[in-house]
């Protein structure tokens, strides 16, 4: 069964990827969000419930990729009053947090304890991921990663960031997804309770946890710099954390399934959220309300409207400026940001009508600096 949440009628490769999915007989439910785009053969933006296997290209490479937001104990318009304070801001943020990776001279011979390559599956992923691991912990990543500055409807300032486990995500999907079988279509799988299955959802889970420590040393920095520069605390009581790409073992429909996300945030009844726009429109906090039917979930975004290269031949530099208004942003690298501009992703106001049945919407929030990799 499909069941839809859309702004839009759903584009024939679309539903070409989605009549491919539902043909599995293992697949028992599919929620499709309002952001929902193709990528490859699975669509970001769709939740896959299956009986016994699990689909790694229903999770993709960035495993655990998320989002985190906190506020700070400031008003947005006070903390830029002087004009020359968002280029030292971003300027500290190119030096704290790199978008690719640090340098291996300046960090520790081995990952924190709880992320002991020891503990993946395989001795023959520790090496790789242990170099990779070590000098990416604490970076930003490229494509729609970023970290930005926002204001809230009272004006007080928050942080949003987003970005997953790197180098090190992609790593451990691409080595299960060699050892998978191949099933109609071309989808891969593996049996839940095989050696194999076992081995994925072991480093499903180290790499969630990579990803989430990854984040909150981004945040840490950013607390650190907004404090030491200009004395303003973030406040750890709101802090906000998710994320949108895992699988993982869920009762629905008095059903223990394996529940997929792809792009997708689970909002189970009570559970926060953070739903981005793009780096120039509005986002959003918001509290699940356990949607039965959409599997507790909702989008984790926008979604992307044009793909990369359609929005790099369609969107010029002049036009990037434009749509992103007074939202501050390092503007010597607009030419290879066309891709992320505001008019290659979808309306998020559209998207978060689409789906009012699986989100309630806490807290609106408008960027004022956006710091992004290309």
């Amino acid at each position: 069964m499909i069941e839809y949440w859309l702004d839009e009628p759903p584009t024939p490769e679309v539903k070409d990827a989605l009549a491919r999915l539902t043909s599995m007989a293992d697949i028992q439910h599919v929620a499709v969000m309002p952001d929902v785009h193709l990528s490859r053969q699975f669509c970001i933006g769709t939740v896959v419930a299956s009986s016994s296997r699990l689909y790694p290209q229903a999770v993709g490479g960035d495993i655990g990729c998320g989002m985190m937001a906190i506020a700070f104990d400031v008003s947005a318009d006070d903390l830029f009053a002087q004009p020359d304070r968002a280029a030292v801001i971003l300027k500290a943020f190119g030096e704290l947090i790199p978008k690719n990776r640090h340098s291996s001279r300046t960090l520790p011979d081995r990952l924190p304890s709880e992320l002991e390559p020891e503990n993946l599956s395989d001795p023959r992923l520790a090496k790789s991921i242990l170099r990779d691991g070590r000098v990416q912990l604490g970076t930003l990543g490229r494509g729609n990663h970023f970290v930005e500055l926002q204001r809230d409807e009272r004006d007080r300032l928050w942080l949003m960031l987003h970005s997953g486990s790197r180098a090190v995500g992609r790593r451990l999907s691409e080595f299960h997804l060699e050892r998978c079988r191949t099933g109609q279509h071309g989808l891969l799988w593996l049996e839940a309770e095989s050696t194999e299955g076992q081995a994925y959802l072991n480093d499903v889970e180290w790499a969630r946890k990579y990803a989430r420590l990854n984040r909150s040393r981004m945040l840490e920095s950013v607390a650190m710099t907004l404090e030491e520069l200009f004395r303003v605390p973030c406040d750890e009581s709101t802090l906000i954390s998710c994320d949108h790409n895992h699988v993982a073992r869920e009762t629905h429909f008095e059903k223990r399934l394996w529940v997929h996300r792809k792009g997708a945030l689970r909002a189970d009844s009570g559970e926060r959220g953070v739903i981005p726009g793009s780096m120039g429109t509005a986002s959003f906090h918001v509290t699940g309300r356990g949607c039965a039917r959409a599997l507790r979930s909702s989008s984790h975004g926008a979604g992307r409207r044009m793909s990369r290269g359609e929005a790099r031949r369609v969107v010029g530099i002049q036009q990037l400026k434009q749509q992103m208004g007074d939202v501050f942003f390092d503007q010597r690298l607009s030419s290879r940001l066309r891709d992320e501009a505001p008019a290659s992703y979808k309306d998020i106001n559209r998207v978060m009508r689409a789906q009012r049945e699986l989100t309630r919407i806490d807290r609106r929030l408008q960027p004022v600096l956006s710091y992004k990799g290309t």
